[in-house]
């Protein structure tokens, strides 16, 4: 199935906030909501109202800030937890209920029967009080298919705006993903939101196969924190999608993105990933020295993406032992040095001959390239030395300095 289109429910605001560093100050939780708001995801969720005062009184806040995305809070599928949440200003709530074998057993016990009547209890509840609302399955890529069908088709009777696929403890793959959503997909009539965990590095990945499946909704956070190691990075999302067709990503505001990670990772103590996509320090730069070259002439050639759609720029890296001619020309250049094609080869030469022990700095480069390397030279009859290249010739007892 062509993606059409679809909905970002960012929630560093509640998955983010179970990252293990990750404790928001009600100032950052604002500056988090607006950002993400400016960037222009489609809604908001944030930690369930009953967690704590503090995260009562958040919600609240966020929920009369004037923004455009809508705001949300997740709770357990009980009548009290929804009726805290109705109260708070939130513009829908998202309940689940764990529906694995696991979860039935040893979390809250109960039959696929007793799932069902307390689901319909809260949805029609949340209904009745004018409130959007998603029921979700926990763990459901542990759960039998069959249960689950009976409560998204159970659920999906009332007319709710999406149920929901969890992969709880990152177990899925992308075929799974695939098949699960469309099984669901065929079985109801409302729309389908997927949240994925990265424990074994699938999330992206199974998010856009969900996508592909016929999902609608994608949780997401800023650098994918959350439990245990997170979920759906955004930037990565969104360089998936980017890469397939732009005009899904048209509404975003790209160039914020990496402002966005630096803001949140500055505020849980933790460094942007180098394999970051987008906006990882490394993401725009080139070393090999055929990968340079190529770059050089035409960047699409080792890029997908221009590095200007998100306020970034590309690197050419230079002082290495991998470096290549065109890329020490290039920099040369851009010091405003004319080289010719002989003194380019030596000084290529050079480079790479110091950079075996180590990578230059651009400073160290730079006055190379402004120097030129050392003169070669070669013993000369009679004592002294003399230069191929010419030079003045130098006397020294027949030793070398």
């Amino acid at each position: 199935m062509t993606i059409q289109a679809f909905n970002i429910i960012e929630s560093t605001l509640r998955e983010g906030e179970q990252f293990a560093p990750a404790h928001f100050t009600p100032a950052q939780k604002i500056a988090i909501a607006e950002m993400l708001d400016e960037f222009g995801v489609e809604y908001l969720e944030l930690t369930s109202p009953c967690a704590s005062p503090q995260s009562e009184a958040d919600l609240r806040t966020v929920a009369a800030l004037p923004l455009r995305a809508k705001v949300l809070t997740h709770v357990r599928c009980h009548l009290d937890d929804a009726r805290v949440a109705i109260d708070t200003g939130a513009d829908g709530i998202d309940v689940l209920f764990g529906t694995s074998s696991a979860m039935r057993a040893f979390s809250h016990g109960k039959t696929v029967d007793q799932i069902i009547e307390a689901g319909t209890e809260v949805v029609r509840y949340i209904q009745s009080q004018g409130l959007e609302v998603r029921f979700s399955s926990e763990d459901s890529f542990r759960s039998e298919p069959r249960d689950l069908l009976r409560v998204y088709q159970a659920i999906d009777r009332l007319h709710p705006q999406r149920v929901g696929l969890a992969d709880t403890v990152g177990i899925a793959t992308p075929n799974q993903v695939f098949e699960m959503v469309s099984m669901v997909r065929k079985a109801v009539d409302c729309d389908i939101e997927f949240h994925a965990h990265n424990d074994t590095g699938c999330a992206i990945a199974n998010a856009f196969a969900a996508l592909e499946a016929g999902a609608t909704h994608i949780d997401t956070t800023v650098l994918g924190i959350g439990e245990r190691n997170g979920i759906v990075p955004l930037s990565g999302m969104i360089a998936r999608l980017l890469s397939v067709n732009p005009e899904l990503v048209a509404n975003y505001r790209l160039e914020i993105l990496p402002e966005l990670d630096r803001m949140v990772a500055d505020m849980v103590g933790i460094e942007i990933p180098f394999n970051a996509a987008i906006t990882g320090d490394t993401a725009f730069h080139h070393k090999a020295g055929m990968h340079t070259n190529a770059v050089l002439n035409d960047p699409s050639t080792y890029e997908i993406f221009d590095p200007a759609r998100f306020g970034r720029e590309r690197t050419v890296m230079a002082g290495h032992r991998l470096t290549g001619r065109h890329a020490i020309a290039s920099r040369a250049s851009s010091l405003g040095l004319t080289l010719t094609d002989r003194e380019l080869r030596a000084l290529t030469s050079e480079v790479k001959r110091r950079a075996d022990a180590g990578p230059l700095s651009n400073d160290e480069l730079d006055e190379l390239l402004r120097t030129g390397p050392p003169t070669p030279t070669l013993p000369r009859k009679g004592g002294g030395r003399f230069s191929p290249l010419g030079g003045n010739l130098e006397e020294s007892n027949g030793h070398a300095d």
